[in-house]
């Protein structure tokens, strides 16, 4: 399992549109093939940064997950959203090893 954490600041302006276009991306991302786990997740104390919790089952599913177009949307959507660029952090899963539990 890959996991991928990318980091975003929006604009304090954008964050409602920010949420509606990520969740929109992954309630399309969790119906892809070799996707696990799909989380948009909001920091409590600043609101206006974001995590997207990417969980895939192969290095191959992140590489066609920016192919499809719901992704393609939400790049281009979420572009002018954002505070800085967003940037990701690549993890390998150690447990649950069983991937079943996934």
């Amino acid at each position: 399992m890959l996991v991928v954490h990318v980091h975003v600041h929006v604009k304090r302006e954008s964050v409602e549109q920010f949420k509606t276009a990520s969740i929109e991306n992954a309630q399309n991302s969790i119906k892809e093939p070799g996707v696990a786990r799909f989380d948009v997740i909001q920091n409590n104390e600043d609101p206006t940064r974001f995590v997207l919790n990417e969980v895939y089952t192969t290095t191959e599913a992140t590489l066609a997950h920016k192919e499809t177009d719901h992704y393609k949307k939400w790049r281009d959507t979420v572009e002018e959203m954002m505070s800085e660029p967003r940037y990701s952090n690549k993890y390998t899963n150690i447990f649950p090893s069983d991937e079943r539990l996934w």
